[in-house]
């Protein structure tokens, strides 16, 4: 144990930024805040939140660009009730989608499931219509 010892019981290892995102995420939403900042940031977090946009889980979010990790600042409009990551990211095929919708979803009548296909990246009924599989990423209802 040199001087350096301490420092480095404070700084947590970063296993997935995705997962942290949405961790910070729904902790915001259930403390009822109006909006949360989310950092790091990656192209996988800034995808998965404009699926999530689209079907009006969150309102606007804007991007922050500091030259390190980048941030994003999100606004909720208090409709999740849980997102969540899939870890490890499961391949998924075209007729197990909705296999894996039952498994995850609370029922078939909303929630999406969001997946990494060679077409990007997009929720179930998406991949459906383009008829393609992929990897699991997450989920949010």
């Amino acid at each position: 144990r040199g001087e350096g010892g301490d420092e480095q019981l404070s700084k947590m290892v970063r296993m997935s930024v995705l997962a942290d995102a949405l961790k910070t995420l729904n902790n915001a939403e259930k403390a009822g805040k109006r909006q949360v900042l989310i950092r790091p940031c990656s192209k996988v977090i800034v995808k998965y939140l404009q699926v999530m946009q689209k079907h009006g889980y969150i309102g606007e979010f804007e991007i922050v660009d500091d030259h390190r990790g980048g941030k994003v600042v999100i606004e909720l409009i208090g409709r999740i009730n849980k997102c969540g990551v899939i870890s490890p990211r499961f391949d998924i095929k075209l007729k197990s989608i909705e296999q894996w919708m039952s498994n995850l979803l609370p029922s078939r009548q909303f929630g999406y499931i969001v997946l990494t296909t060679s077409l990007g990246i997009m929720d179930q009924e998406e991949a459906r219509r383009k008829s393609t599989g992929g990897k699991i990423l997450g989920f949010f209802y």
